[in-house]
């Protein structure tokens, strides 16, 4: 990109360390107005603090906007209804939060006139992946400016130096630089002390949730309702998507629920080691497969399973506006169709597990299950059908014999 040309960047800013440089690094770079962005997604900062840090770093305009209900509807949602989960354990909460805010940059860029976007991924991450499939999926003219990859930088260390010989206050610190990125579905911690995969993480840092040795001796029993694979209500109290979520997470925080530590394949190549607390999302995960279990069709439940890898990994990858996504999404949510009812989950030092559920959808026939006398399964009819399934079987262990 030729520098002299660029004249106005719309930078994602979250006012912690990297992007405060940044914003300060673009306009040193570039001679060019920056326009900060900060998305409200939940993650419980003063964003009046963060507005006005931008603006005394440098920024000719902020844009800071609550999008936690849209998150919620729109994003979470739509991925727990998939039961969205990488390589068996992450829950995607930095994932799913990327295309939301490079979206509304995008909107921004076109509004403001603006000749590039930027963020503040490093060039060894998912992130940068995210933001940018996003970015050309909406906007393919768009110029992307992308600092860690460019600038001489190659540690936070030596962003901290810098920050101070410009006055820019940050919270990391050399002795402690690990990151984290917070919203209202998770908190996620990398980097620094947490990148030797054998010790364990320091229980201080965690957020949301209370240590499951400290949580209480009394386990909380929760009930969830659900209407075509959203929830709708806690304890029969209807709330819209962002209130039920921070409502489950303050009770899954309570009872240390939702802690996970992996290592990680990231999509660049590497493995990496990620700490996550997703207190609401686990509960609401754990207690949408327990009604599906009640409400879906055998055969339509298996198929939908065989998507959930690729599912996840399309998310994971940051492909949230590829047409391969889109297409499963309709397919994923088509057998939500039924899943409606109640679920009942027991909170207890770290565990949610389901203790009940219920539905006017349930495929669930007491008549038929039942290892009391009845008289609707006529249980000598399961004799032609384990031949019938054997027969395959039989005439390969014949051959074998025959063989011998």
């Amino acid at each position: 990109m030729n520098r002299q040309t660029v004249k106005k960047v719309v930078l994602a800013y979250s006012g912690g360390l990297d992007t405060s440089v940044i914003l300060k690094w673009l306009q040193e770079t570039y001679d060019c107005k920056v326009v900060a962005f900060c998305a409200d997604l939940g993650q419980g900062e003063d964003l009046k603090a963060v507005k006005a840090k931008a603006l005394a770093v440098g920024a000719c305009k902020v844009y800071v906007e609550d999008l936690r209900e849209v998150f919620i509807k729109d994003h979470v949602f739509p991925m727990l209804r998939g039961n969205a989960v990488y390589e068996g354990t992450y829950l995607l909460g930095t994932s799913i939060a990327r295309p939301l805010i490079a979206k509304r940059q995008i909107e921004l860029a076109q509004q403001e006139g603006a000749d590039a976007v930027s963020h503040g991924s490093t060039g060894k991450g998912n992130d940068q992946v995210r933001f940018e499939l996003t970015y050309l999926a909406l906007d393919p003219r768009v110029r992307i400016i992308a600092p860690w990859r460019d600038w001489s930088f190659r540690s936070r260390r030596e962003l901290i130096e810098y920050a101070s010989s410009h006055g820019i206050p940050v919270t990391a610190t050399k002795a402690k630089p690990y990151s984290t990125d917070p919203n209202l579905f998770h908190i996620s911690y990398e980097g620094g002390i947490l990148e030797d995969p054998w010790k364990a993480p320091p229980d201080e840092i965690f957020q949301m949730t209370v240590s499951p040795e400290k949580a209480p001796d009394k386990p909380r029993l929760v009930e969830i309702d659900y209407d075509r694979g959203d929830p709708v209500a806690v304890d029969g109290k209807k709330m819209s998507p962002a209130t039920l979520l921070a409502h489950l997470n303050r009770l899954g925080g309570a009872h240390g629920i939702g802690r996970v530590d992996l290592v990680e394949n990231r999509y660049v190549g590497m493995k990496s080691r990620g700490v996550y607390e997703t207190p609401g999302g686990t509960i609401l995960h754990v207690a949408h497969r327990g009604l599906e279990s009640l409400t879906m069709d055998r055969e339509v439940l298996h198929l939908r399973d065989s998507l959930i890898p690729r599912y996840a990994e399309l998310i994971y990858y940051g492909y949230w506006y590829a047409p391969e996504r889109e297409l499963l999404q309709k397919t994923l949510d088509e057998a939500q169709q039924d899943v409606t009812g109640t679920v009942r989950v027991k909170l207890y030092k770290g565990s949610c597990t389901v203790v009940g559920r219920r539905s006017e959808r349930s495929l669930y026939r007491l008549d038929l299950a039942t290892f009391e006398e009845d008289e609707v399964y006529r249980q000598k009819d399961a004799e032609g059908f384990i031949r019938l399934n054997a027969l395959r079987l039989a005439i390969r262990a014949q051959r074998r014999s025959k063989k011998q």
